[in-house]
């Protein structure tokens, strides 16, 4: 018999239809779910799996006895979307957007009336975005999507939104044409689209179009996570970033190191959470963690034997530092040390507008005074006279001191630098730049092996740079607002991190019981 053309697209059409379902299921189905589904034969599914198999378009997961999609499948998506080789010259900018920022980072190209994700780069959080890749989405409910649409020449733009059926996915996808054309005006101009839960309620996410050199629109880029870790504030921060790293995408390449750290995060459970836990000290003479609740306001401690201590203060404190080993607390305008039974006041500190303190030695301090925009950085000495050496035009609220390589570090918050200064050297350095929608800078700690960490508040994580200053461990939180970090153990492998709860969202807070506690980590 002589075979025409159309023989054997049954069979074809059925192993599209198996891919289409398993596609659907990330988990993955089984051999009986598949045949109820199709309504195939046993026989025939049986042989139509082992060929997809063979072709590495299907793999089988022998311990759950479930069927998912093969590797081969993702190779083939690349293959046909290069554009030329998208997911390449986005995977850089893509990883750090997720590191930045904790949540997980696409790169799409539009397909017909829908957008269809390449590559994506998943938060480390238990709850994120998770589509899948090859997934398709509505152009004109998605960030992707109105980036793209916001790139593409005008009457390419005008034809598609005609075609386009607007359909409401949720009650606030955006379901009349003149808006729709009226917000594609609005995102040509300031380079990033939102969607605010217009496609999945809960979720939000921005994008920006990446166009080449030629200027062709080639896709998008975007951030995606839950709405109540992604608010419109913290959106529009992310937004310029975006913007930028679609830019770079479109015109060159870079490198990126940093990953998202799976290490253990714990709750130490025995001690009471504070309103606004800060500045953790490790002092590995005692083996004690010491910190301050700033509102509260009181001095706090914990040892793993010995259980946590509390000495309540009448004003809130601004900082602490160690005298000759004892421990003493800065409020506005005086300080006290924490010896006997009672906090004894130090008569030799007359200074004002303290913002941070460390100690150098035991005797000596760095410290950092100022007020508005101004700072003053320099040496407290053991009569009490402050030097100042180094000054800045922006606020300095945390300093650390790391004698082996004779460093002060300083934290800028509100341009997100980390500062390196070397007593000798009145140049002041930057180390690392974090953007301000990751996060608020807050708390240092060094490493044995000389790397840097720093709390990202309201960022939902803590942040590791090696040596050199390259972002390369995220670690994620379950809370929005670690306060700062402290290492601790024999050969620094714990990481304490303490929270705040204060002014926190009871919204938020419901998600994030654990706002408040003091974390542990395990490096």
């Amino acid at each position: 018999m002589t075979r025409t053309a159309g023989d054997g697209t049954g069979s074809l059409e059925k192993a599209i239809d198996i891919l289409d379902l398993i596609s659907d299921a990330p988990q993955g189905l089984s051999q009986n779910e598949l045949a109820e589904r199709l309504g195939l034969p046993r026989t025939t599914l049986y042989r139509i799996l082992a060929t997809l198999i063979a072709r590495g378009l299907v793999r089988r997961d022998p311990g759950r006895r479930l069927y998912c999609l093969g590797f081969r499948c993702l190779e083939m998506a690349r293959q046909v979307y290069a554009l030329p080789d998208l997911v390449s010259a986005a995977a850089a900018e893509l990883r750090n957007l997720r590191d930045l920022t904790g949540e997980t980072s696409y790169v799409g190209v539009l397909e017909g009336l829908d957008v269809i994700s390449l590559e994506r780069f998943d938060s480390p959080h238990s709850m994120r975005s998770n589509a899948s890749m090859g997934h398709r989405k509505p152009i004109y409910a998605t960030s992707q999507g109105k980036a793209i649409l916001s790139a593409l020449p005008e009457h390419e733009r005008d034809a598609m939104i005609r075609e386009v059926s607007l359909k409401a996915l949720t009650p606030l996808t955006i379901t009349d044409r003149r808006r729709l054309q009226s917000e594609l005006r609005i995102i040509q101009r300031r380079g990033y689209a939102i969607d605010d839960e217009e496609n999945v309620l809960g979720t939000r996410c921005v994008g920006a179009p990446v166009v080449d050199m030629d200027g062709v629109v080639r896709g998008a880029i975007s951030v995606a996570g839950p709405a109540y870790r992604l608010p419109l504030a913290r959106i529009e921060l992310l937004g310029p970033e975006l913007a930028e790293a679609a830019r770079h995408i479109g015109s060159q390449l870079h490198s990126s190191k940093a990953s998202a750290s799976e290490s253990a995060v714990t709750a130490l459970e025995q001690v009471p959470k504070s309103i606004h836990a800060s500045q953790p000290l490790w002092d590995s003479r005692t083996q004690t963690l010491c910190w301050l609740d700033t509102l509260a306001p009181a001095y706090r401690t914990w040892q793993p034997q010995a259980g946590p201590t509390r000495v309540m203060m009448a004003e809130p404190i601004i900082a602490m530092f160690t005298w000759e080993h004892t421990p003493v607390l800065v409020l506005e305008n005086t300080a006290f040390a924490l010896e006997g039974a009672e906090p004894r006041p130090l008569p030799m500190w007359l200074h004002k507008h303290v913002r941070a303190i460390c100690n150098r030695s035991a005797s000596t301090l760095w410290m950092s005074v100022g007020t508005g925009q101004q700072s003053r950085i320099g040496i407290v000495e053991r009569d009490g006279t402050f030097e100042s050496i180094w000054q800045l035009a922006e606020p300095v609220d945390h300093l650390l001191w790391h004698e082996e390589s004779g460093t002060l570090y300083a934290n800028a918050p509100q341009s997100g630098s980390l500062l390196m200064l070397k007593p000798g050297n009145q140049a002041i350095r930057k180390f690392a730049t974090v953007p301000r929608s990751s996060g608020i800078l807050s708390g240092l700690a060094v490493d044995a092996k000389g790397g840097l960490w720093t709390a990202l508040r309201e960022g939902w994580s803590v942040v590791h740079f090696s040596q050199d200053g390259v972002l390369d461990n995220t670690i994620p939180l379950p809370l929005p607002c670690p306060t700062g970090v402290a290492i601790a153990g024999d050969a620094g492998e714990t990481l304490y991190v303490t929270s705040s709860r204060h002014d926190i969202a009871l919204d938020i807070l419901k998600k994030a019981p654990l706002s408040g506690s003091i974390l542990q980590i395990d490096l």
